[in-house]
């Protein structure tokens, strides 16, 4: 998150104005228009951004912003100007600014840059955790199993290509951490993983979020929408659930993998692509080839490369190490420090876990905050593994494991719609075809932010 902000302009009037600004919009901000006075605070302090004025009283700009990436790199610089040229624009992006915005400008577009460099501290934020991860630190990706290691084995050859990817595996077996982990071990390792799931966006929404739409496109189109394709330049797009990519939105995605080009809603632009595409299911496609429920074309062209991944119930030999990683990384988390008994570990090998590793964490998770001396045992697992239930699978976990899924893709659904209507509860709730009175329970229900 951006907090501390600093600004350095010979223009007194111009500092107090966006302090004043920023301020309103919650930020911490300290404004210099002397650049040594601003070069003595920086010495003291680390801010997470710099909107740094171009042309300067002793120093131009260009010399303050080479100080400030000596301090220290991850610091964003935004340089402004009122003599904004191209080649200004080039030189100050090759020293390590953020963006260039030119006099006079809208106080709004630092807050739409703010929120860029925001996305992009997360996804960073992501990438060290996703390293941690491969690194065996955190144990997402962990296993000796054969078929496990195959799958790895796969990914690690396919990562070094281009080539387009299908993981094929139940929900919660690790789809999203395989394609991020191919993501990274690639030539594309440094560009951006988009990630989208097609089973969470309602499919009159889905088409504007994959290719994006000009604005005025339709109604409610007040500016241009940049699709995830475009924002995956340089890097890879994740398609989640591809099985749930409605039959008219497949044709568009063919094309575009095949073309390497798209257009977004209501341009007339071919926009070139550079982006690797990983697609994961958890569903049989050559079945729904044959009920004509998905493009036999499309599935041909996204299976260039399947790997299979094997859910927890053929790896029981990794329940324990996983179990074992689940448990440091849950006990860093609530300042214990866990251990499994005996009993407990029988216990968690025998289940089967319809929920796969997802729910394996599920499940440590609750038996960690139950557990009051920080040993987990048999009384502390919501799992129950007898000979009658070997035999036959509780319908009540079943259930409620549904039910769990059902409302979380539900508030993603609701999300996105909010998030595309910008907030307006009208319009979402006719996106979404339900009443308005329905919807704002939904809200309340899940605590959506609106």
């Amino acid at each position: 998150m951006i907090k501390k902000i600093l600004i350095l302009d010979d223009n007194y009037t111009f500092v107090k104005s966006i302090e004043r600004f920023l301020n309103e919009k919650g930020f911490q901000t300290e404004g210099f228009v002397e650049e040594e006075e601003f070069l003595k605070n920086l010495e003291s302090e680390k801010p997470d951004l710099v909107l740094l004025d171009y042309k300067l009283k002793k120093y131009d700009g260009i010399t303050i912003l080479k100080k400030i990436k000596e301090k220290d790199k991850s610091i964003y610089v935004i340089m402004i100007t009122a003599y904004g040229s191209i080649e200004n624009a080039v030189e100050a992006i090759k020293e390590g600014a953020y963006y260039y915005l030119t006099k006079p400008f809208d106080p709004e577009a630092v807050l739409i840059l703010i929120q860029k460099i925001t996305e992009e501290k997360i996804k960073e934020e992501e990438k060290i955790e996703l390293i941690k991860t491969i690194s065996g630190e955190i144990p997402d990706i962990i296993g000796k199993n054969e078929k496990f290691l195959k799958a790895l084995e796969l990914a690690k050859k396919v990562a070094k290509e281009d080539t387009t990817v299908l993981l094929v595996g139940e929900s919660g077996t690790g789809k999203e951490i395989f394609a991020r982990y191919i993501h990274l071990n690639s030539k594309r390792g440094d560009g951006p993983f988009i990630a989208i799931n097609c089973a969470a966006i309602p499919k009159e929404l889905l088409e504007n979020e994959l290719f994006g739409s000009e604005k005025g496109a339709f109604t409610g189109a007040y500016k241009t929408k940049i699709g995830k394709f475009e924002l995956a330049q340089g890097g890879t797009l994740f398609l989640d659930e591809i099985a749930e990519l409605p039959l008219e939105l497949q044709p568009k995605l063919l094309r575009a993998i095949e073309n390497k080009e798209i257009e977004r809603l209501g341009g007339t632009k071919k926009i070139v692509i550079n982006t690797r595409i990983i697609a994961a299911t958890n569903r049989d496609l050559r079945e729904l080839v044959k009920k004509g429920l998905f493009r036999e074309d499309l599935y041909y062209r996204i299976s260039v490369f399947p790997i299979v991944l094997p859910p927890l119930r053929e790896r029981k030999d990794d329940i324990l190490l996983i179990s074992e990683n689940f448990i440091k990384k849950i006990g860093r988390k609530f300042g214990k420090k866990l251990t499994l008994s005996k009993e407990a570990k029988g216990i968690l090998i025998s289940y089967d876990y319809p929920g796969n590793i997802r729910e394996l964490e599920n499940i440590l998770e609750r038996a960690a905050i139950l557990s009051s001396d920080g040993i987990i045992r048999r009384e502390d697992l919501f799992i129950e593994k007898t000979e009658e239930n070997r035999k036959e699978p509780k319908i009540g976990k079943l259930k409620d494991i549904l039910e769990e899924e059902i409302e979380r893709i539900e508030r993603e659904i609701i999300e996105n719609s909010l998030k595309f209507t910008e907030g307006n509860i009208s319009k979402a709730s006719k996106i979404l075809g339900i009443s308005r009175k329905s919807l704002y329970k939904k809200i309340k229900k899940y605590s959506i932010n609106t």
